[in-house]
């Protein structure tokens, strides 16, 4: 599976939200991600990545009480270098715990633990699943948009990313807005910011 998706900064996050509240109904949800990598680098020197994700999702559209979800997720390096598109495989885990002491004993080492406050909605557009998220990291300024679908293969990614440029069209977002800026090097440059 490839992850094609778009990343944009938003510069009208009400805007923004209002358009999605018209397709969908959003979830909140907080990411607690740690990503792994070998202690010599190798993973993101290679742009590939291996992360931790705890999802806490308050009550979603039929009213129940929200959930404590984890994924593990290995993702490969970039297909398209203009949008990052990545192979993506992913699990869900039953203990986070377990998860992390696992990857730690294979000689991974926690790289970056950040948190981001989401808003995520799941809809159809152009024909497609789409998952559309917007997120505030509490170290970074601003608001972010993502959208996302998954293709089978490479060849179908073109046609995606297509899709969902015509979505951020949709929702209000510039193409200029559209970056390929990564939350983990942002978040560790904003650390080592004097």
């Amino acid at each position: 599976m490839i992850e094609a998706e778009l990343k944009a900064r938003v510069r009208t996050p009400e805007e923004a939200a209002r358009r999605l509240d018209e397709r969908a109904e959003g979830r909140i949800e907080t990411y607690q991600d740690t990503y792994y990598d070998r202690p010599d680098g190798t993973l993101r020197a290679s742009d590939e990545e291996l992360r931790v994700r705890t999802v806490h999702s308050s009550a979603g559209p039929d009213h129940r009480s929200g959930d404590l979800r984890t994924l593990l997720t290995f993702k490969g390096p970039a297909v398209d270098e203009a949008s990052g598109s990545k192979p993506e495989y992913e699990t869900r885990v039953a203990d986070s715990q377990a998860t992390h002491a696992i990857l730690q004993h294979l000689g991974y080492v926690p790289a970056i633990v950040f948190e981001k406050r989401c808003r995520t909605y799941v809809f159809e557009a152009y024909g497609r699943p789409v998952h559309a998220t917007l997120v505030r990291v509490p170290e970074l300024d601003g608001t972010f948009l993502e959208v996302e679908t998954l293709v089978l293969e490479e060849s179908a990614l073109p046609a995606a990313l297509d899709d969902l440029r015509a979505l951020l069209t949709d929702l209000g977002i510039d193409a200029r807005d559209v970056t390929r800026e990564l939350y983990t090097e942002a978040v560790a440059a904003a650390r080592h910011t004097p």
